[in-house]
């Protein structure tokens, strides 16, 4: 009988935890009673900007991943640095190429105007990456919510944390890896590259200083590299100079960045490296050759990355302000 009443309880126990980890899981409709012009108002602000700025769509997309592998998906990147603290934002890798961020205000405003205190920044900056995905060309899909937002940022975590384009496929997977992710799905990932623009800097060793016997990379198309060298001349540092990611659809997110690699015609070395190991060899020609199923699988693992260490029910918090905590 007192073994009986033992399993009982413990079952009580193990069905009470169970109902507080799907509490505080992401739920798709999350503001419908709370806040139902949310996901509305979201998007007309992106495609707002989208009409001013083609490229600000590619922005907030990368803005999300730049989120998501800091901390977690907790509108970390959004939070300005102070005299006492340099915030993720202004980290190397995210100043001064990250940009949207006035996307995400506007909406953010328009959201406490109608519904105060209610819609979190880490949404915010989730839905108007889906937002970009779908008004680019790819596949729309639905964006589970509730996440909360944090009260700390450091350019440190940036630096530590976001993948460098310098990196080879061994390293990418590993760093992907860390995060919960598989090769594949970090190749499927990297299709984001379809669309936006990088600054001369970030590629400019593959042109004029490669290696201690090469000034250029050897894997890179000679024509695509002259022309690059064209766009970003031998020791320019202006941070104006930039160039786009794909040549051919730079706003169209699509498969063809998967035919550059291929054709030996994308910026980073993190890119071309898919062509070295036969598994990532391999995904890159069927994504090429299968762009709806691509689409399919990127959703997929955007909805995934969106789920990365959030912070929900009673964590964190509700920014009023995205730039600021409160």
């Amino acid at each position: 009988m007192a073994s009986m009443r033992v399993e009982i309880l413990l079952a009580l126990v193990v069905g009470l935890c169970v109902g507080v980890q799907l509490e505080a899981q992401l739920q798709v409709g999350f503001y419908k009673n709370s806040c139902g012009l949310a996901e509305f108002i979201i998007k007309y602000e992106v495609r707002n900007a989208f009409i001013r700025d083609r490229g600000v769509a590619a922005g907030l997309v990368r803005m999300h991943f730049h989120d998501c592998f800091v901390r977690g998906c907790d509108g970390s990147v959004l939070i300005d640095s102070t005299p006492q603290s340099t915030a993720e934002k202004d980290a190397p890798p995210n100043n001064p190429s990250l940009r949207g961020f006035e996307v995400i205000d506007r909406a953010k405003t328009w959201l406490e105007s109608v519904c105060k205190g209610v819609v979190s920044c880490a949404d915010i900056v989730a839905f108007a990456a889906r937002d970009s995905v779908e008004i680019t060309g790819g596949l729309g899909y639905d964006v589970p919510a509730g996440r909360r937002d944090g009260r700390v940022s450091l350019a440190s975590e940036a630096l530590a944390n976001l993948p460098a384009p310098t990196l080879n496929v061994d390293q990418l997977t590993q760093e992907f890896a860390n995060k919960g992710f598989t090769q594949g799905e970090m190749v499927t990932l990297s299709g984001a590259h379809s669309i936006g623009r990088s600054h001369c800097t970030s590629f400019s060793n593959r042109l004029y200083n490669f290696n201690s016997t090469m000034s250029q990379d050897p894997s890179l198309d000679p024509n695509y590299a002259a022309r690059l060298k064209q766009q970003c001349p031998q020791g320019s540092t202006d941070p104006n100079l930039v160039v786009p990611m794909d040549p051919n659809t730079p706003n169209s997110m699509d498969t063809s960045y998967y035919q550059n690699i291929r054709l030996n015609r994308v910026l980073f070395t993190s890119d071309q490296t898919l062509l070295t190991h036969i598994a990532t060899l391999n995904q890159v020609s069927q994504n090429a050759a299968n762009p709806f199923v691509w689409r399919e699988d990127f959703a997929a693992a955007m909805v995934k990355m969106g789920q990365m260490s959030v912070l929900t029910g009673s964590a964190g918090e509700i920014r009023l302000n995205c730039r600021v905590i409160n």
